[in-house]
């Protein structure tokens, strides 16, 4: 057997900068032609193992270790970046933090230049890995021209110039639309099948990186490797529920169908399944059992309203054409589609940030249009993907207060505001603490606090759960259902298919530019046409419905999503 290229050997590492060690007791070989995924919750270690692997970790964050890791046969501390890097190719979680040249070619060609490699060898390397990521007929645009997944592309070719004998990938999907994230690990698996080179995948989307195969899965808690285990192996067992990863979908419905999760129906993939006709009888009896959790929704009053909206950047442009729908009062909304296709700038639109070209936006049956950012923004709060955007004040209470201030309340009246809104948002405790002493995930309530306690009539979110594990996933959106309960209007443009299915009963589709359908969130994954058009993709439960003689797999999306709320709610157990 070859020897591995990646060892670590009863390995544990304490930065520098804090009190205890992060990874303890690491042992973990991982071989050539090897695809490894590791997977855990924010927090369990498993970036840190990755900066280890790619000489971050002494070089960028000092610290202290224990045990011995070899990459490449050499000791990360004994070597440099420089040279670990001619062995690990690391593809960031984002792709513009590692652009470098003006051109794709110049940042495919980058470190062919830092090596002197000759100018006619160099072109021809540079034309090889970009034919191997199919981004050969895109050498000369400039990066900010390229979509999310092209991006990705760049970056996986010019690590590959060094013919490295790693690739590692930190959580590769993050900002990625589901088909561009299917394509994605579509592209790993190709480039892994003609070099191959081992591939380690850091990643919370468990479901989407098993769309290819993959060797072995290793969990990771609180530091220290909990789980190594092929994949058909690791899947058959409870891990990833004791450790509160989510798993996938179409082996939820499996357990709640009553059916044993082992090796011997294949799970590794819904297409993999090999399960009996008793098995699938069991599926389906439970199907037609969802019927009675299943609740019609109400028809509300009409509260916002979007007409004949026509908007681009550029005169030669058009970014949204003609779109048109409304939101209703106390409704929860998805607004989904490919990178690209418009959410944003609809967004946009919405808060006033830009004007259109032509069309109506109207609250109530009154015309936004010569409303202020100001005046708008007291009845459509706008909360960004990304807290740290957000935040600009160093206390809790004072990062709340301060959209308070501009207004005309006293003293005592902001002070019952800023107390009501952070007990709303479960916040009240810290309210003296300091915003840098939070997690993302209470950072991210800060930023909705900050905008609730302004009481608009519509919350609108840009990717709330984004880089979440499943237990803070799980933490926000049950959070911001509470709200919607209360009567809040919440509209989310997402990438998170799961999020749209169990949180969003509309679902609101664009794609280049265009309105594409406005429908429920399980007819939208269960219409092959609209997924195509939309860069989305059916999800596994469409999947498992067909394979067990269920012809509605619309109906059994929806029963699905209606038990999970039943479980949710308790009136499941």
């Amino acid at each position: 057997m070859a020897d591995p290229i990646i060892s670590f050997q009863d390995y544990g590492f304490q930065y520098a900068a804090q009190a205890s060690p992060t990874l303890h007791h690491i042992t973990l070989d991982i071989y050539p032609g090897e695809k490894v995924l590791i997977a855990g919750a924010s927090g369990s270690g498993k970036s840190t193992v990755g900066n280890c692997i790619n000489g971050l970790i002494p070089f960028a964050y000092p610290g202290e270790s224990t045990g011995k890791l070899f990459v490449g046969g050499v000791e990360p501390k004994e070597s440099s970046i420089f040279s670990l890097s001619h062995t690990v190719g690391t593809v960031l979680q984002d792709p513009d933090g590692q652009f470098i040249g003006l051109t794709v070619g110049e940042d495919i060609a980058f470190a062919l230049e830092n090596d002197c490699v000759p100018q006619e060898k160099m072109k021809e390397t540079v034309a090889e890995a970009a034919r191997l990521v199919d981004i050969e007929h895109h050498l000369q645009y400039a990066p900010h021209e390229l979509s999310g997944g092209q991006k990705q592309r760049v970056s996986l070719a010019g690590v590959m110039v060094e013919q490295v004998q790693a690739l590692l990938f930190d959580e590769p999907l993050a900002n990625l639309d589901p088909a561009a994230g299917r394509s994605a690990i579509e592209l790993i698996d190709r480039v892994q099948e003609r070099t191959g080179a081992a591939v380690i995948i850091i990643e919370h989307r468990l479901e989407d990186v098993l769309w290819r195969r993959v060797d072995r899965i290793v969990l990771m808690d609180e530091g220290r490797i909990v789980a190594d285990l092929p994949t058909k192996t690791f899947l058959s067992g409870k891990a990833l529920l004791e450790h509160g990863i989510r798993e996938p979908l179409y082996l939820t419905a499996l357990r709640y169908a009553g059916v044993p999760i082992t090796e011997e129906i294949s799970p590794q993939h819904v297409n993999s399944l090999t399960l009996t006709n008793e098995q699938k009888g069991r599926v389906r009896a439970w199907y037609v059992e969802t019927e009675k959790f299943r609740v019609e929704e109400k028809e509300k009053k009409e509260l916002l309203r979007v007409e004949n909206l026509n908007f681009g950047y550029t005169p030669e442009v058009m970014n949204l054409q003609d779109v048109s729908f409304s939101i209703r009062e106390g409704e929860m909304v998805s607004i989904v589609g490919r990178n690209g296709a418009g959410k944003s700038t609809l967004a946009k639109l919405i808060c006033g940030f830009e004007k259109p070209l032509s069309g109506k936006i109207s609250l109530d049956g009154r015309d936004l249009l010569e409303d202020t950012i100001k005046e708008r923004a007291q009845n459509i709060g706008y909360v960004m993907q990304n807290p740290n955007q957000m935040i600009s004040k160093p206390l809790i209470w004072d990062e709340v207060e301060m959209a308070l201030l501009a207004g005309n309340m006293s003293a005592d009246e902001r002070r019952e505001r800023v107390e009501e809104t952070l007990k709303i948002c479960g916040l009240y405790p810290f309210r003296k603490w300091p915003v840098s002493a939070l997690s993302f995930g209470q950072k991210k309530r800060v930023t909705i606090a900050g905008i609730l306690v302004q009481r608009p009539r519509i919350i609108l979110m840009d990717e709330p759960t984004a880089g979440q594990d499943y237990r803070h996933y799980t933490e926000i959106m049950e959070f911001l259902k509470t709200l919607n309960a209360q009567g809040f209007t919440i509209v989310m443009i997402t990438h998170d298919m799961h999020l749209m299915l169990e949180y969003t009963p509309r679902a609101i589709v664009f794609s280049e530019g265009r309105l594409l359908a406005d429908t429920t969130a399980a007819h939208v994954l269960n219409d092959t046409e609209l997924v195509r058009r939309a860069s989305l993709k059916e999800t596994s439960l469409y999947t498992l419905s067909l394979q067990c003689g269920i012809d509605e797999p619309q109906k059994f999306t929806e029963g699905f999503i209606a038990y999970e709320e039943s479980l949710r709610s308790g009136k499941t157990r």
